[in-house]
């Protein structure tokens, strides 16, 4: 089966790496999908977020059954298009599951057949979102321990300087 796993990643967190990678040992196939979210404005590109997601995954031990696809549009639709039959979402906090609930729902009346399934965040990931690690770093702070350590100095670089 394959999985979806949509998101605007920017920039990936050692918590998304860690859904990725739990999936990736689950499904025939996972399908990271950075999607185009317009009430978001983003850091990066979305071929940035692309590369910086590909590179990450190099740290994983598993990850020959993982792509990285830009989309756009509804998630659900786009599931469909690649033969998705799940469509994977991360939980920190109930602030997250009330908000992922009434998605699931609605996806679920677009299209019965794709599920929505749930991983609840490791501890240590729990408070962990790509806003946090802007926020750390736009104040001088160390961003190491929560995205993967092929992008950090890209992502610090990339906000230095920067107000969101």
């Amino acid at each position: 089966m394959i999985a979806c796993y949509p998101g605007t990643f920017d920039p990936i967190t050692n918590g998304h790496l860690d859904v990725i990678e739990r999936a990736s040992r689950m499904f025939e196939k996972v399908i990271v999908l950075i999607m185009h979210n317009p009430r978001k404005k983003c850091t990066f590109s979305e071929t940035e977020r692309k590369e910086m997601i590909e590179k990450s995954l190099e740290l994983l031990e598993h990850h020959d059954n993982i792509r990285v696809e830009i989309g756009s549009g509804l998630t659900v639709n786009y599931a469909r298009k690649i033969g998705a039959g799940v469509i994977l979402r991360g939980i920190r906090a109930v602030t997250d599951y009330e908000y992922e609930l009434q998605q699931a729902t609605a996806n679920m009346t677009l299209d019965g057949e794709i599920e929505t399934m749930f991983f609840i965040a490791k501890p240590e990931y729990s408070f962990l979102s790509s806003s946090t690690v802007k926020e750390i770093a736009l104040n001088d702070g160390d961003i190491s321990p929560f995205i993967p350590s092929v992008i950090v100095r890209r992502v610090e670089d990339a906000l230095t300087g920067k107000n969101l």
